[in-house]
C-alpha cells in the first residue's frame, strides 16, 4: 500500500492566519492511494480537467485507472472534479450519505426558483452515484468515521508496519488547526467535531488535512 497528494487543498478564508487574503475558491487535499488492485483516489476537488492533469502529472495516471473514489464528505469543495471518473466506484459514509440526502429531498421540495432547483437536482444525482463505503476500501485501508464538522464526515486510516496515517478531511482542517487544537469553523456538531479532531490527533502519525499538506503528528514518536 502506498499513497501519494495529488493536489494540496486551501481554504477560501484561513481563519487562523494573522493577514488575511481576498476569498478565494475552496478546494480540498486530493490523495490517491493504491492498495494490491484498487487505486483510490480521495476527494477530487479540482475540476475534472485539472485533476486529470494532476494524476497524470504525479503518479503517470488517468482517470481510467481509478477503481475508486472517496468523499471525506459531500462538501462542494470535495468533490468538484468528481464527475471526470464516471467508471469508478464513487464512496462516501453512510452517515453522510444519509444525512446529506435527506437536506437535499427538504431543499428541492421548498425552492422555488428554478436555476437553483436545478443545482440541487445535480448534486442529488451525484449522491445517488455514490455508494457507502465498507468498512474495509482496500488490504490496509479502512474507514474512519469523524464525524462532526459534517454529519457523516469520515477519513480514510492507512496502516503501515510501524506507523499510521490517517487522510482525515475536514476534521483536522490544515497545520495551524492540527497546530492550536482548533475545530475547522461552521461545524455541524462542534462537539462532536472537537472529539473526532482528538481522536485523529491520538491515532495518527501523519495525518492529511483537509486543506493542506500531509502534517507529522507532533504528539506522536518520531520516525
Amino acid at each position: 500500500m502506498d499513497y501519494r497528494i495529488i493536489s494540496i487543498g486551501a481554504l477560501s478564508v484561513h481563519e487562523l492566519w494573522d493577514k488575511q487574503m481576498e476569498a478565494r475558491t475552496p478546494h480540498a487535499t486530493t490523495t490517491l492511494v493504491r492498495s494490491e488492485d484498487r487505486v483510490i483516489l480521495v476527494d477530487p476537488a479540482l475540476p475534472g480537467q485539472v485533476i486529470a492533469a494532476r494524476l497524470a502529472e504525479r503518479c503517470g495516471l488517468s482517470p481510467e485507472d481509478v477503481t475508486d473514489v472517496f468523499l471525506t464528505c459531500f462538501r462542494p469543495s470535495h468533490r468538484w472534479g468528481i464527475t471526470a471518473f464516471p467508471k469508478a466506484r464513487w464512496l462516501i459514509a453512510e452517515a453522510e450519505r444519509e444525512q446529506v440526502g435527506v437536506a437535499l429531498i427538504e431543499k428541492l421540495q421548498q425552492e422555488e426558483d428554478e436555476e437553483i432547483r436545478k443545482h440541487i437536482e445535480q448534486d442529488v444525482a451525484v449522491l445517488k452515484r455514490c455508494e457507502s463505503a465498507p468498512d474495509k476500501l482496500a488490504d490496509q485501508v479502512d474507514l474512519f468515521p469523524l464525524p462532526g464538522y459534517t454529519p457523516g464526515c469520515a477519513g480514510l486510516l492507512l496502516s503501515h508496519v510501524n506507523s499510521t496515517t490517517l487522510i482525515a478531511g475536514d476534521a483536522v482542517a490544515t497545520a495551524e488547526h492540527l497546530e492550536h487544537g482548533r475545530v475547522l469553523r461552521g461545524a455541524y456538531d462542534i462537539n462532536q467535531a472537537q472529539e473526532s479532531f482528538m481522536e485523529a490527533v491520538e491515532i495518527a502519525d501523519v495525518i492529511v488535512p483537509g486543506h493542506d499538506n500531509m502534517l507529522l503528528n507532533p504528539t506522536r514518536r518520531r520516525f
